[in-house]
């Protein structure tokens, strides 16, 4: 028999490791995306409290001060109409975020919800895989461009032009973007809808929408907050797009690629118009593709040390 005196006090006292304690500790190890979050978390800082720190009107207009190069007064310079390009990029970081985030969420119920249908009804997964396929299929470039050419007008008289403009485009890029995380989860249902407790849920007489809800997205959550922090990534580079090709949010309304676009005229002029939201847009997607790196690494469970 064990003596109990020989087991040292600690091992009796330490509490058991948690996952999110194993989940965390992978993160840490991941040296990207560990450095992606400190980066996104300045970024975020910079966007949101910067304004209480040089709160500059980003829409004041100061023709005495154009085309300024960086100074104590305009860290990031000035434009052609005496804008302060630091408060501009803070102002325009806001709206690329908050597109980026809702686009991404909308993406994300759609995807998720055609994925867990698809992979644990038999019946519907025929129809809504072949509806994955026809949008993947489609040109999307062409087709944000028609959409927002029918529909900017409408959505203007009726939300005004910036709730307008904002709502448009997060519906075209979220209702564009689902299809990968749709097949994503779909493969993740397919696989935990035949485990044991799954199958023993489904002989104990649960319902189906307890079964998805108690036991399918708990088990594919992993791919979802991967598919997000994408899906980020993905929306903010299709609003600066956009916004570069002239047909985003109005000139008074700033994002980082309506700044490219308005910037791009006067790059030989002025060339840290293009500069700084080009840098931001860049660290960016670069900052949340790491964190999407170490999200999926932290969440695997062959990757978790015990």
């Amino acid at each position: 028999m064990t003596d109990i005196t020989a087991i040292p006090t600690t091992a009796l006292t330490a509490p058991p490791r948690s996952i999110m304690a194993a989940t965390w500790r992978q993160f840490r190890a991941h040296k990207g995306g560990f450095a992606g979050l400190i980066v996104f978390i300045f970024i975020l800082l910079v966007v949101y409290v910067g304004p209480l720190i040089h709160s500059v009107d980003p829409n004041k207009i100061d023709i005495r001060a154009k085309n300024q190069g960086p100074s104590l007064l305009h860290p990031f310079g000035t434009d052609n109409l005496g804008h302060d390009m630091l408060a501009q990029v803070m102002a325009g970081g806001r709206i690329s975020l908050a597109v980026g985030i809702t686009a991404m969420l909308l993406a994300l119920l759609l995807g998720t919800l055609v994925g867990v249908l698809s992979g644990y009804f038999r019946r519907l997964d025929g129809p809504l895989m072949r509806l994955t396929d026809l949008f993947l299929a489609l040109p999307l470039l062409p087709l944000l461009l028609v959409i927002i050419m029918l529909f900017r007008d409408t959505l203007r008289a009726y939300f005004g032009p910036e709730t307008g403009i904002f709502i448009l485009i997060v519906f075209v890029i979220g209702v564009t973007s689902w299809m990968h995380t749709a097949r994503i989860v779909r493969g993740d249902v397919l696989a935990v809808k035949r485990l044991e407790f799954v199958m023993a849920a489904r002989s104990s007489g649960m319902r189906e929408y307890r079964i998805i809800l108690k036991h399918i997205l708990p088990n594919v959550m992993s791919s979802i907050m991967v598919s997000a922090t994408l899906g980020i990534a993905s929306a903010i580079i299709t609003e600066s797009a956009l916004s570069f090709l002239g047909l985003g949010f109005p000139s008074d309304f700033p994002t980082w690629g309506r700044l490219l676009f308005d910037g791009a005229s006067f790059l030989q002029l002025t060339p840290s118009r293009v500069l700084w939201p080009g840098l931001a847009i860049s660290l960016t997607v670069l900052s949340v593709n790491y964190l999407g790196d170490a999200v999926r690494d932290a969440l695997d469970p062959r990757m978790l040390k015990s």
